[in-house]
């Protein structure tokens, strides 16, 4: 269980937030020579949804002796026949990181296409960089929150995504 909400911890709430959020942020207004992100309010709600997202992940860990699914949260193991509400705190920290997630990925690759120049060809690394994964996140995030939901009604809706007895 400690090994599941380091491994989530480090992955949704470290990696991401900090490489793309963080140095994002930081450094995308530089290039484009602007004083913020072409949508501050957009990215002041996508970096305060990650403190709710981590307090559910950490309540997740200190509940019913956490999850002990893997950061996969593999279904067999996420089912409700082995872990209790450990599980949905899990998912719901993800999905809220996730929604906070997609809208910094639009706020990125707006910025980044508004950028003073005249074709992408000519921008730099970090730009390109940044627009190429705020795409991936964009592509990634609603894929992995379709999954969640589909575990989140496998254990509470009784439907059989998961479970091959259903169907």
């Amino acid at each position: 269980t400690v090994e599941t909400a380091h491994r989530l911890v480090m992955i949704f709430f470290f990696v991401m937030p900090v490489m793309m959020g963080g140095f994002g942020n930081w450094l995308l207004p530089y290039y484009w020579e602007g004083p913020d992100m072409h949508f501050p309010r957009l990215n002041n709600f996508s970096f305060w949804t990650l403190p709710w997202a981590l307090d559910l992940a950490v309540v997740s860990l200190f509940t019913e002796s956490g999850s002990g699914t893997g950061w996969t949260l593999y279904p067999p193991l996420s089912t409700y026949l082995y872990m209790g509400k450990s599980v949905d705190l899990t998912v719901f920290s993800l999905h809220l990181a996730g929604v906070g997630s997609i809208f910094g990925s639009i706020n990125f690759i707006v910025t980044v296409r508004g950028m003073k120049l005249v074709d992408m060809h000519q921008l730099s690394m970090f730009p390109i960089s940044m627009f190429v994964t705020g795409h991936l996140l964009g592509v990634a995030l609603p894929v992995l929150a379709g999954g969640l939901t589909m575990l989140i009604t496998d254990r509470h809706f009784n439907t059989s995504f998961f479970y091959p007895v259903g169907g």
